[in-house]
């Protein structure tokens, strides 16, 4: 039988997500460089995308999802991989005259580049991109809302899990330096469900949905909540936050909460929390 979806990208969280719609019946290619790499049951595709269009196995294309990770952080590199490596799959897709049911595109909050102090970002506010791989991404949600018509774009914050956070290495290291910034994240498993959850909800999902927990925080608060679980061969406490002092953007989940998403790590307490 032919694979009912495709997954463009394949590392750890494009596994994940493969993994989970895997378990819930779903037969899943998954384009990677080395398809070696790709989890069983997952069917792995070698393609580099940067280079070239894929040859894609028979598809009665139910589901797609775009989860592409690029290296380095360079503006080239964001191109390369998130813009003309995406739009040579869709070629593909467009070759074989196959047109998903639902298709997902994994974006970043990094579109919204800086923003006032403290201000509150919904899917409503306005993208300022500040560098080469935020312009990029966005460029890549463009092309993917023109060659995707009911496409949905999922914007995620920081992610964390799966192994030590890098934010527990700064608190042991004492390289907390700016405790007065809003941070914005998600837990890796969230992250998956929240894609398999707008591919699979009965009700057909809107075009633009913010992906991070219920609750920005001050980095300061959550690398003294670090240290206070790292007990006593933690090193001295970061210097507090001070929310007077705030700076950097929060993020407001509340359209993909109301889609009926419920994290399973609403805060950094209990993600930060299972792993200390």
């Amino acid at each position: 039988m032919a694979a009912d979806t495709l997954l463009v990208g394949c590392g750890d969280l494009g596994a994940d997500i493969g993994l989970r719609l895997a378990a819930l019946g779903h037969d899943v290619v998954a384009i990677r460089r080395r398809a070696e790499l790709v989890p069983a049951p997952l069917h792995g595709l070698s393609a580099d995308l940067t280079r070239d269009r894929p040859v894609l196995p028979p598809l009665d294309l139910e589901h797609l999802v775009v989860a592409l990770t690029a290296r380095p952080r360079s503006e080239e590199s964001y191109r390369a991989t998130y813009v003309d490596g995406m739009a040579r799959a869709l070629d593909a897709l467009d070759a074989d005259g196959q047109v998903p049911r639902r298709a997902v595109l994994i974006s970043s909050t990094a579109v919204f580049g800086d923003s006032e102090p403290g201000e509150l970002l919904d899917e409503s506010s306005p993208c300022r991109p500040g560098d080469g791989p935020g312009r990029m991404l966005l460029e890549a949600e463009r092309v993917f809302a023109e060659r995707v018509p009911g496409g949905t774009v999922l914007r995620l914050s920081g992610l964390y899990g799966h192994g030590e956070p890098r934010l527990v290495d700064q608190v042991r290291r004492g390289e907390v330096t700016d405790p007065h910034r809003w941070t914005n994240r998600i837990h890796r498993d969230d992250a998956a469900a929240a894609a398999v959850h707008l591919l699979t909800r009965a009700e057909a999902p809107s075009g633009l949905y913010l992906g991070t927990d219920d609750e920005p925080s001050l980095l300061g608060d959550v690398a003294a909540f670090v240290a206070a679980r790292l007990g006593p061969d933690a090193p001295p406490s970061p210097p507090p936050a001070n929310p007077a002092q705030g700076h950097g953007k929060r993020l407001d989940n509340g359209r993909l909460r109301a889609s009926g998403w419920v994290p399973q790590y609403p805060t950094y307490r209990e993600g930060y929390g299972s792993q200390l």
